[in-house]
């Protein structure tokens, strides 16, 4: 008798590999938006710069740049060895903020450093537990699967903007490190624990050949290549203010404290993991193409609403239903990928995905002079409009392959 429940929305349950897989990647997620959060009201307390959060936001992003190399590298040896090694190296630098914090030896300097070094690492972890899940969960359940890997991610931005903004309170910056370190650490132990099918083995070939042949495999074929330049702009114009610029929104536009941050973070969370179940319960019969495209087209607008808006309760509605529209974008950009690359690019084409991730870093980056010199609302304004144009603009130039029901990115293949 069979003991999981039977709705499809959880059939990848049934998977042994994603049993396991789905609390490791949920622990791992947990530690990322603590640490995150108590980071960065650190740096902009210590500071009082949007410049310095701004730097400190766009560093964790810099393994975007060599993430289509990972890939390479979980094609090669396999994304569970290369997963569990990334996840100790988390671990080791978790403990060693706990212990400079529990010194006294702790500044902002300090923190940039650690982050920078995390950041060449934490940003190809999304696409390699991706790429693991999609090891061995049939295609017709990858809607379902990666919906419920995005809620992962989504409760645990709530539980850590909450837990994070309260550990660090109660306990100081060196303890709640400690329980960060636990978390990655527990991460670590369940990836080891995934089952995978024995690998068949490639042909010699130089990483650069590899990476090139991903790149020509993205190129030549026209949903991957339109998911790709979504991913890109959604990082570069969208994802900065309700990311690594929170912390200034809480602070100089709503006049929150840490506990205001948390709050107004997990709005955005919520909504979010609402619209994952939603993306869940319609499973296979989800047009992702058609989904990832009207998502942006309604995500836009809704920044430009939230650009103007100065009172704190209205922001954290408007967060919510920011968060629950983007979920319609990012669990079908995953699906579209994973479903239209063939089995053997999925690897590189994860890691070419992370690279799109590489426009928050420049966001962010550009974000902070914008602020200084037209302010909140009209660098955010002028991020949102351009996004919308360009929104527009790709789901014309790439509609037959996004739109139809027949499409590769709208048919979810064989259960």
């Amino acid at each position: 008798m069979n003991p999981w429940p039977r709705p499809a929305s959880l059939g990848p349950f049934r998977q042994p590999g994603f049993r396991r897989q789905w609390p490791a990647d949920l622990a791992t997620s947990w530690a990322f938006e603590i640490e995150t959060l108590v980071l960065g009201w650190y740096i902009l307390v210590e500071t009082g710069s949007v410049v310095w959060l701004t730097a400190f936001a766009s560093v964790q992003f810099l393994g975007t740049l060599v993430a289509p190399m990972f890939g390479v590298v979980g094609d090669r040896i396999g994304p569970r060895r290369l997963l569990a090694s990334m996840r100790g190296f988390y671990a080791v630098q978790a403990a060693t903020i706990a212990a400079m914090a529990m010194t006294g030896t702790l500044g902002p300097v300090q923190v940039l450093v650690v982050a920078a070094l995390m950041g060449l690492v934490r940003p190809s972890d999304l696409g390699l537990r991706s790429t693991l899940i999609a090891v061995s969960m049939p295609t017709g359940m990858m809607t379902q699967a990666m919906g419920i890997s995005r809620c992962s991610a989504d409760s645990a931005r709530i539980v850590g903007a909450l837990a994070g903004a309260g550990l660090a309170a109660a306990l100081g910056i060196g303890p709640a490190y400690l329980v960060v370190t636990g978390l990655y650490l527990f991460g670590l132990a369940g990836t080891l624990l995934v089952p995978v099918p024995p690998r068949v083995a490639l042909a010699p070939a130089s990483p650069w050949r590899e990476l090139r042949d991903g790149f020509a495999h993205v190129r030549g074929s026209p949903p991957l290549l339109a998911t790709m330049l979504l991913a890109f702009l959604v990082n570069l114009a969208a994802f900065p203010t309700t990311g690594g610029l929170l912390p200034y929104v809480a602070r100089e536009v709503y006049g929150m404290d840490r506990g205001g941050l948390g709050t107004l973070v997990a709005c955005f969370a919520g909504g979010a993991l609402v619209g994952s179940l939603v993306v869940i319960s319609r499973g296979a019969a989800l047009a992702a193409g058609r989904s990832m495209v009207l998502s942006c087209l309604v995500w836009f607008p809704l920044l430009l609403v939230f650009a103007q808006v100065r009172d704190a309760t209205a922001g954290m509605a408007l967060m919510v239903l920011i968060g629950f529209t983007q979920s319609f974008a990012m669990v079908p950009m995953t699906v579209i990928l994973l479903r239209c690359a063939e089995d053997r690019y999925r690897g590189r084409v994860m890691g070419l995905r992370m690279l799109a991730v590489y426009g928050l870093p420049i966001g962010l980056l550009l974000s902070g002079p914008l602020i200084d010199r037209l302010g909140f609302a009209g660098a955010t304004t002028l991020y949102a409009a351009f996004g919308l144009a360009c929104s527009a603009l790709i789901g014309l130039v790439w509609r037959r392959h996004l739109w139809p029901a027949g499409a590769r990115a709208n048919h979810p293949g064989p259960a």
